[in-house]
């Protein structure tokens, strides 16, 4: 895998990531009941004008676009499992920012995941 796509990669991994905490940070603006007692479309502009969400789904149209560009290049068996670099990043992130925690379980689990993304970077580098 060149230089440039395994950037273009892990840009995109961090901007689903980035993504899914936007939307999180928006749903959390929201409250913890999503939906309207006034009815289903009150609820939908709501959430689809809250600007968090507009950021986080802004910000996932932008990953999409560089996995394509990444898919065009890179065999899927070698991309997609990369975008588990998102879990990790998310799981620290949700720790900070949402105060969410960080089990023992949790901290194994993503020491499991840096060794397979490890491996599958050395691997696709040699297909």
């Amino acid at each position: 895998m060149s230089l440039v796509i395994w950037i273009l990669l892990v840009s995109g991994v961090l901007l689903n990531a980035g993504a899914q905490l936007l939307i999180k940070a928006g749903t959390t603006a929201l409250g913890g009941e999503l939906l309207s007692p006034d009815g289903v479309f009150q609820t939908i502009v709501r959430v689809v004008f809250q600007p968090y969400i507009l950021g986080g789904l802004f910000t996932y149209v932008i990953s999409v676009a560089l996995w394509i560009v990444v898919l065009s290049k890179t065999p899927v068996s070698v991309a997609y499992p990369m975008l588990s670099i998102g879990y990790i990043v998310n799981a620290f992130l949700a720790y900070f920012l949402f105060g969410e925690s960080l089990t023992v379980g949790k901290l194994v689990g993503i020491g499991v995941i840096v060794i397979g993304v490890f491996i599958l970077a050395r691997s696709g580098a040699t297909a």
